[in-house]
């Protein structure tokens, strides 16, 4: 029989839960017995640590680009009737990853001169769900370490942006944007139930939004700035001779898109957040969630059981309609 350790917050947490448990923290500012530090344990790929304390948890998103955060971790519960439900993107609205992922591949092809390059697998966790600039670093430490972070991004976005297009004009690659199974009557029944919808992404706004736009069309739902409540992405790429937006260091796993889609994009204050729930597919989702104040759902076919998220999800189920039940019940 597993042994619980208590992480205020997060809750009793199994020691088989497939969380990593750890002595101290990654940057040495931590450790287990020192200072009232009960507790710390890490997730499967180590990019959230959580740090807790007799009356409280921090968690600490870190960084591949230098630039980790702690946050405090806020205890979560469902309240009905539920207010919002905020959605992922990739995986969880539409079946993209593939594509994203390829896009990568061909980045580090071109950029190690290797046409024949592949990812492998166990590469998978750490090129889906986090920004692009963490992507492409994972990628440059592993298979190109003498090439730079700034090049890797410029032929990134050269590839994408030659493929959205001939997305756009009817071609490119098949099926790369599918919406995920049983999304329609999925929005269609929280419509209904008067709930409000936000539309959340790691992902830019240059490939995010007609990844939503071409799962509408094949919907017939119209178009999706219209039917959403709010949508949020990454903002805008910062280009040589161009002006970017924040989006690069502040992505899943932080908590800031789910809080500012939630605050500032539906107008529910943080009072409220126990009548708002999170939909995520990815263990970096659950965590952005989780450290917004959100009672999290996690949804099957992702990584969230391969990063050892699970345990954060106040609710795991296998389709959206798994899901519907659980807001509706």
């Amino acid at each position: 029989m597993s042994n619980l350790t208590v992480m205020p917050g997060l809750g009793d947490i199994p020691d088989d839960a497939g969380l990593t448990w750890l002595d101290a923290s990654s940057d040495g500012r931590f450790r287990v017995g020192a200072d009232g530090v009960i507790a710390i344990a890490t997730t499967g790929d180590r990019k959230v640590e959580f740090v807790a304390f007799r009356e409280h948890t921090l968690g600490c998103v870190r960084s591949a680009l230098g630039y980790p955060a702690y946050y405090p971790v806020h205890a979560v519960r469902l309240e009905k009737p539920i207010r919002a439900v905020l959605m992922d993107l990739d995986g969880t609205s539409v079946r993209s990853e593939g594509f994203w992922i390829w896009i990568i591949q061909m980045t580090i092809a071109t950029l190690s001169g290797n046409s024949r390059f592949e990812l492998a697998a166990p590469d998978l966790p750490y090129v889906s769900g986090h920004s692009v600039s963490e992507h492409l670093q994972y990628c440059i430490v592993k298979y190109c370490p003498d090439q730079t972070l700034e090049n890797a991004r410029r032929l990134y976005f050269e590839h994408a942006h030659r493929e959205m297009q001939a997305i756009l004009a009817g071609g490119g690659r098949s099926a790369a944007f599918t919406p995920a199974p049983g999304l329609k009557d999925f929005l269609l029944a929280l419509k209904g139930m008067g709930v409000k919808i936000g539309l959340v992404t790691s992902g830019l706004y240059e490939k995010a939004y007609p990844e939503i736009l071409a799962a509408f069309r094949t919907l017939g739902l119209g178009d999706p700035g219209a039917f959403y409540d709010a949508i949020i992405t990454a903002g805008y790429p910062l280009r040589r001779g161009e002006v970017g937006t924040l989006g690069e260091l502040s992505p899943k796993p932080h908590p800031w898109l789910y809080a500012e889609v939630a605050r500032v994009g539906l107008g529910i204050p943080f009072q409220a957040r126990h009548q708002v729930v999170g939909l995520e597919d990815s263990g970096a989702g659950v965590c952005a969630i989780r450290l917004a104040g959100f009672s999290t759902i996690g949804l099957a076919g992702g990584n969230i059981v391969e990063s050892g998220t699970r345990v954060l999800c106040n609710h795991y189920c296998e389709t959206l309609a798994d899901a519907l039940r659980v807001i509706r019940a």
